[in-house]
């Protein structure tokens, strides 16, 4: 038997509505502005009452930074499956490219989403306090390919966050080049500024 959690017909159910509703959000503030649009006007929107919708997003702005709720334990995945004679730093610039596909596949809704985050105050704090739970997920994934004579906490920590930095001021040129930029090249920039 497999160790791999099951996924049941409801759970598939669930993130399907889920997507859907956050689709339909995403649309909705793309056409109407962020801070115009109501919880009512998305569950209107959605064809749900406005207690579903909340069943599914607590507030408006999980409706749209449910995009990147996996971010950070995908990339902690990718930095555990990097080589383990690869140092810390180029691996976390390699477990970055997870997170940056989506961005190659669709340039246009990523822009869209990266745009509406970064010039919504509410989403762009909600957006870094969210981030701040990926830093233990990196720290541990670091500490694993370290090993018990790995380098301290403080030192994982700081990589993490920096790493995590990188991506976020990547993106934010990306963005305010309208997408003319190359993301990786810009992510590639960043993580050379620090390179040891």
């Amino acid at each position: 038997m497999s160790g791999a959690p099951r996924t049941n017909t409801r759970d598939i159910a669930r993130a399907a509505v889920r997507a859907e509703l956050a689709e339909v959000a995403f649309g909705l503030f793309r056409q109407k502005g962020f801070e115009s649009v109501t919880v009512n006007d998305l569950a209107a929107a959605a064809g749900v009452s406005r207690s579903t919708f909340l069943r599914y997003f607590g507030t408006k702005e999980d409706a749209v930074l449910s995009a990147f709720d996996a971010h950070g334990e995908r990339i902690a995945a990718a930095l555990r499956a990097r080589p383990a004679a690869e140092g810390d730093w180029s691996a976390l610039r390699s477990s970055m490219d997870v997170v940056v596909g989506p961005y190659h596949q669709d340039p246009e809704g990523a822009l869209a989403l990266a745009r509406l985050v970064r010039e919504t105050p509410a989403l762009c704090a909600r957006q870094l306090e969210r981030q701040r739970t990926w830093h233990p997920l990196l720290e541990q994934a670091l500490a694993e390919r370290a090993g018990p004579s790995g380098a301290s906490t403080l030192a994982l920590s700081v990589k993490a966050a920096a790493a995590l930095d990188c991506l976020n001021i990547a993106v934010d040129h990306w963005t305010a080049s309208d997408g003319a930029l190359d993301l990786v090249a810009l992510l590639d920039g960043a993580f050379a500024a620090l390179s040891p």
